[in-house]
């Protein structure tokens, strides 16, 4: 078995793998549902956006459910926290994601204007929201969360569901909005054709414009104006975890000290602007597939970023700093560890393999003739 520091440094990659694979596979569903009310004009062209993500949504939401059960396994003392002090954003996830199975499902069943439209913002409701709040998470965890740890290992939230929105967190929820609404344009131009596809471009364009400004404005907000966090005590890596069992100051500039010490790290960052403005670039010219794998690109960035900022931290306490939870002191035991990465060495592959050829399945543009042909059959 893998001794136990190198399987604490595995799980953060692997935990960031999830939920990039989130990003990219279920973030183009919740892009889409952002964009329907606005790219769909006639019920017909709603239908045509629909059934772009239909037959495939819920296998997605593999790479959210797997994500979450993988907080759980490899740092419960992260889902535990997280899930009390994010506990009203979380519900307003769920409710938000309520809308999507149901709204897929029936939307299509009643020939009903007044129904149809209902459902066309449920599925804006579950497309967008989410996206923001996530973003707002991200943005909460760069300032430190208001809790701490009792003795004896009990987590104590101190905020409210009203202190998350601060203006840096909407600021890093912009960034998540545009960030999968600008992926969702971008499938949708794969496939789509006439009106819809132009309309699709015109909100890539739109939508990957203002994720490139909020997250360079971000950016610069973290190094000018959001202090981080540094261990100022001797760390072992391979220790028992406990959280309490070190020092933390807050210092200004800390979340830009991996790259510093690291120069190779600002890549990162570079891949964010540069896949971006590959996107953009591809959108303007009517390359949607290359579009795509931009905006793919910029998602691996923004999220690296993110991380490679904050490591070895994955939720710093505003409160309390030395109860900030890291990769060192929040996962699970040493079997633990060892037990799930041969799991998931084994079953990853196997989920992207079955994903890769579904969508080669499914592959091809939706067209209005195509739902007028299979209207009894299409979402």
């Amino acid at each position: 078995m893998l001794d136990y520091e190198t399987l604490k440094i595995i799980w953060w990659l692997l935990v960031g793998i999830l939920l990039l694979g989130f990003a990219v596979m279920d973030g183009h569903d919740m892009g889409v549902g952002t964009l329907l009310p606005f790219v769909g004009r006639t019920d017909v062209e709603r239908r045509v956006v629909i059934n772009t993500v239909g037959p495939h949504w819920d296998g997605n939401q593999v790479w959210f459910i797997t994500g979450g059960g993988a907080i759980f396994a490899a740092w419960p003392l992260v889902y535990a926290t997280a899930f009390s002090g994010f506990y009203w954003a979380m519900l307003a996830v769920l409710w938000a994601l309520f809308f999507r199975p149901v709204g897929f499902d029936y939307r299509s069943k009643v020939n009903n204007p007044v129904w149809r439209s209902a459902w066309d913002w449920g599925l804006f409701v579950g497309g967008a929201v989410p996206a923001l709040i996530f973003g707002v998470a991200f943005g909460n965890l760069l300032q430190g969360v208001p809790f701490h740890f009792q003795d004896n290992l009990m987590p104590v939230y101190t905020g409210s569901f009203w202190g998350l929105l601060n203006p840096f967190a909407l600021l890093a929820g912009v960034v998540s909005l545009s960030m999968l609404t600008f992926h969702g344009a971008n499938y949708l131009m794969i496939r789509t054709e006439g009106e819809i596809q132009e309309r699709a471009r015109k909100a890539a364009l739109i939508f990957g414009s203002v994720m490139l400004l909020a997250f360079a404005l971000a950016g610069v907000w973290v190094s000018l104006g959001i202090k981080g966090y540094v261990i100022t005590s001797a760390v072992d890596p391979a220790a028992l975890p406990n959280p309490l069992d070190k020092t933390v100051s807050i210092q200004a500039g800390a979340w830009l000290a991996n790259f510093k010490a690291h120069p190779l790290l600002w890549l990162v960052p570079g891949v964010a602007f540069g896949g971006g403005l590959l996107a953009l670039f591809m959108a303007a010219r009517r390359y949607p597939v290359l579009a795509f794998i931009g905006s793919g690109l910029a998602e691996l960035g923004i999220i690296g970023t993110a991380g490679v900022a904050m490591f070895p931290f994955v939720m710093p306490s505003s409160s309390d700093p030395r109860s900030s939870l890291t990769v060192w002191d929040s996962v699970s035991s040493h079997l633990t560890l060892g037990v799930m990465f041969w799991a998931a060495l084994i079953f990853t592959p196997i989920v992207i393999a079955y994903t890769s050829w579904a969508y080669s399945k499914m592959a091809g543009k939706v067209t209005t003739a195509f739902i007028e042909a299979n209207d009894r059959s299409a979402y």
